[in-house]
């Protein structure tokens, strides 16, 4: 299958950079408005340890004021600078203080991308009344109930912005459905509106028209035109140079893309796009690559849920099959890769860990071989530590470790050596290997080897003939030696690994 060259040009670009990008936040980032401006302060050192790009989270008002993650999204215009639900910041900051962030960051040579969530919009001004008819929250063909007069949310007059920047107001005919009707609380349905219908729902790509809250209707000529100015208004306000492009499976696919190719002709240059789609086959990610034209990248959901997998089974998990059906296998120019993000972290209704003895060979495979765009997350980068309610309704205390150090020696081995050919030598079901052999980029070679079972070795080429190598991790002290031509036996030991670079 072809693509089209924007995409190619991005993965062009990430490849002869060695790129990598960083979530710079996590879900229980700390409220107390400080995060834009602890962005500014880490640009610098984010810029020297190797980082390339930030995505940072969504910047806009949400329905819970400075409470609000952002993707409870209320006013797309307002970035921290209206009193609006209860605060005028944002939980991260102000609009200056998140401008001059991103001005910071780029200053280093960093590239910002921009959190989107254009799916839904919640906690709206006014109720209004309206026909309606109930559907399964869980099967939109599945209707529950009489069409019907219900009341609902749906009025956002934004009062606190008074028309600045926009004066459209929204009502509920610029929305397609909703899930509460205030005049019957405990009706658990999805409310479609009247001359509304689901949009295309496909099993196969795991595509389901509604999510949340109102339901943007992108056939409205309203919304098609506030959105896209919005969008002309947000990339000349901020300067940003790419988006992150939120619940991927609930949106239109062909208004997404004429909206991201809008806005790169607006800017006259190729604005990186990547999307969330929690979609775990590769069937429907072929679909949402041949419907867009592999216009924007995607999130290697498969990767993640193998190693995820490989953590908690490491007796059974063949390490050997961990990019077996990934997307970084199959499309490696369309797949940003990652170990953790803000939905799977612990407590999160999504929740697929990573643990905590697997994230330093998770981090490994994914930062120090060839192939796909890796994107590191911060909670993961500085740790964290936090409280909430689980599944079963308690309160769990979480600490998340620390891998500050481990992961700047990962990325200096990615901006310094990870250049030349790949040899795999994943021959093993519980120890892999691989090495990236020099060439006229990294006149020496570096060799990488992990294991799930036992201590291990491996007999690999690097390229570098009589050469010494150290083991980066510092988990083994002894050097070892190539052969004249190049080869040595490179180890690690017992549910670890070790990242050999020539001393």
């Amino acid at each position: 299958m072809t693509f089209s060259h924007k995409t190619k040009t991005i993965e062009h670009q990430m490849s002869e950079q060695n790129g990598v990008m960083m979530q710079f936040f996590h879900w229980y980032t700390t409220n107390d408005g400080s995060h834009w401006n602890q962005l500014a302060e880490e640009a610098q050192s984010l810029a020297e340890a190797g980082i390339s790009s930030l995505w940072l989270p969504p910047a806009y008002k949400g329905a819970n004021g400075e409470n609000d993650t952002g993707y409870g999204t209320y006013d797309l215009f307002d970035l921290g600078e209206f009193d609006q639900k209860g605060s005028k910041r944002t939980k991260y900051g102000t609009k200056e203080e998140y401008l001059r962030a991103i001005k910071t960051a780029q200053s280093h040579g960093i590239q910002v991308y921009a959190d989107i969530v254009l799916n839904h919009k919640m906690g709206a001004d006014h109720e209004e009344k309206l026909m309606a008819t109930p559907f399964d929250p869980n099967d939109h063909n599945n209707q529950i109930g009489e069409h019907q007069e219900i009341v609902a949310w749906t009025h956002f007059s934004f009062p606190g912005r008074k028309g600045k920047y926009s004066e459209l107001q929204w009502h509920w005919w610029h929305f397609s459905a909703t899930d509460l009707n205030t005049l019957d609380h405990d009706m658990k349905a999805v409310f479609l509106f009247e001359g509304k219908s689901f949009g295309e729902e496909d099993p196969e790509v795991g595509k389901v028209d509604y999510l949340m809250g109102c339901n943007i209707d992108f056939q409205n000529p309203d919304v098609r035109h506030e959105l896209f100015y919005w969008g002309e208004w947000y990339l000349e306000t901020t300067g940003i140079d790419g988006f992150r492009i939120d619940a991927l499976k609930h949106l239109d696919f062909e208004f997404i893309t004429e909206w991201i190719n809008h806005l790169r002709a607006k800017a006259g240059k190729n604005l990186f796009a990547v999307g969330e789609n929690w979609a775990e086959h590769t069937t429907g990610v072929e679909k949402f690559f041949s419907e867009t034209d592999g216009g924007m990248m995607l999130f290697d959901v498969d990767l993640h849920s193998n190693l995820s997998r490989a953590s908690k089974n490491a007796d059974s998990f063949d390490i050997s099959t961990v990019f077996e059906n990934t997307l970084v296998q199959n499309h490696p120019e369309l797949a940003v890769t990652f170990v953790s993000n803000h939905d799977t972290q612990p407590l999160q209704k999504m929740e697929t860990v990573v643990e905590a003895w697997f994230k330093p060979l998770a981090y490994a495979l994914i930062l120090l071989r060839k192939s796909g765009y890796p994107c590191i997350f911060a909670a993961d980068y500085y740790g964290a530590h936090y409280t909430d309610k689980g599944k079963d309704g308690q309160d769990y205390e979480i600490w998340m470790d620390r891998h500050h150090d481990l992961l700047n020696g990962f990325l200096y081995a990615r901006k310094t050596f990870c250049y030349g050919p790949q040899y795999d030598y994943f021959d093993h079901p519980t120890c892999i290997g691989w090495t990236r052999a020099s060439n006229e980029r990294n006149q020496k070679g570096m060799a990488v080897i992990l294991s799930t079972g036992d201590s291990g070795s491996k007999h690999m080429e690097t390229g570098s003939p009589n050469t010494t190598y150290y083991d980066l991790t510092g988990h083994i002290q002894e050097e070892i030696q190539t052969d004249e031509s190049g080869w040595a036996e490179f180890r690690c030991e017992a549910g670890s690994v070790s990242v050999w670079l020539p001393r």
